[in-house]
């Protein structure tokens, strides 16, 4: 019969994550082992499918705190199953749409601010103007989503016509 576990070097290797990274993970609740009679940690075999789901969702952005709150909905005693993977995406969509909206917000802001050439806020007399952000707080505040003031209408100069 075959092991049902596997060590935390196979782990690493079938993974692709450093066995340090694996206790870390398991020490924040992510995964678990079992110790055998030696003290050496056997890992079920459905943690390699755990890994694999906290390496993605680090790469889409995911804070360890939601992947460890999104996999204690998980059965710790089975595989993961499409259903169960697919709950799991579906939410997080509002917050990966958000994050989106925040990427082509920073993609949209950036064109405006660079554009000019000065790449300074402060003195930018077009997109920030007196540094008016400032009033609103620290950092960059147009990137963290205030609205910057709208601009000044331009005046149009009056020409009489000489009768």
């Amino acid at each position: 019969m075959r092991d049902a576990s596997i060590k935390i070097g196979q782990l690493a290797q079938r993974s692709g994550v450093a066995p340090s990274a694996l206790r870390y993970y398991e020490e924040r609740g992510l995964i678990y082992s079992i110790r055998n009679p030696a003290g050496h940690r056997r890992y079920p075999r459905h943690t390699l499918r755990r890994v694999a789901f906290i390496i993605a969702a680090q790469a889409i952005g995911l804070r360890l705190t939601k992947i460890r709150k999104a996999l204690a909905e998980l059965p710790n005693e089975r595989t993961p199953n499409n259903a169960d993977w697919a709950h799991l995406a579906r939410s997080w969509l509002p917050e990966i749409n958000s994050r989106i909206a925040d990427l082509e917000r920073l993609r949209d802001g950036l064109t405006s601010c660079i554009g000019c050439g000065c790449l300074s806020l402060k003195v930018c007399r077009l997109y920030n103007p007196g540094d008016v952000a400032a009033g609103n707080g620290a950092g960059a505040r147009y990137l963290v989503g205030d609205l910057p003031p709208l601009p000044p209408t331009p005046r149009i100069a009056r020409q009489r016509k000489s009768g």
